[in-house]
């Protein structure tokens, strides 16, 4: 991993910031999009396999950006912040780390509480718990309000981003951006 310069973050950190990013559209634009096609359609089953694929993709990524976060230094933010507001942002890291992680593992378990487990690239991923169906409709409720919630965190994110860029003038924003 490189240094950090200029109090940004490495390169490869950044641009895993921002995959991460665009996998997470993806995945919520593939669950909201697949009602345009009617239930049992082709593309409709298509819609649902690449949000397994691109759920498990951010699954992975996740943990790889945690390895690197835990194995890195963060930089400080310039001019820096009040205490409450470096809480808050550990916080809503946090919960979005956390978010990241539960929801592909709620969606597998939810898959197989529904009796199936989805294929992936062609490959058959295992069941791990069998047909329950009170436990899915549990999952999926978890599944579906988690979601939400991460509607309300990435833009809770993406708020305190422009709020520090623009009212604080901090290097907050500068420190993930892709150029530089």
């Amino acid at each position: 991993m490189s240094t950090l310069a200029h109090g940004r973050y490495p390169r490869g950190v950044i641009a895993l910031h921002w995959l991460t990013l665009l996998l997470l559209v993806a995945v919520y634009a593939t669950m909201e999009l697949r009602g345009v096609f009617p239930r049992g359609s082709a593309e409709r089953a298509a819609m649902k396999t690449a949000h397994y694929f691109l759920g498990m993709s951010v699954f992975v990524l996740t943990w790889l950006r945690l390895g690197l976060r835990i194995a890195g230094k963060t930089p400080p933010i310039l001019p820096e912040p009040p205490l409450w507001q470096l809480l808050l942002a550990r916080a809503v890291a946090l919960s979005l780390y956390g978010l990241m992680l539960a929801m592909p593992v709620l969606g597998y378990l939810l898959l197989n509480a529904e009796g199936t487990a989805p294929a992936i690239g062609g490959w058959q991923l295992p069941l791990l718990i069998g047909a329950q169906p009170g436990l899915a409709e549990t999952l999926e409720t978890w599944h579906e309000g988690i979601a939400t919630a991460g509607y309300w965190l990435v833009g809770l994110h993406a708020l305190a981003a422009i709020y520090h860029h623009h009212v604080r003038h901090d290097d907050t924003l500068l420190r993930m951006s892709l150029r530089g």
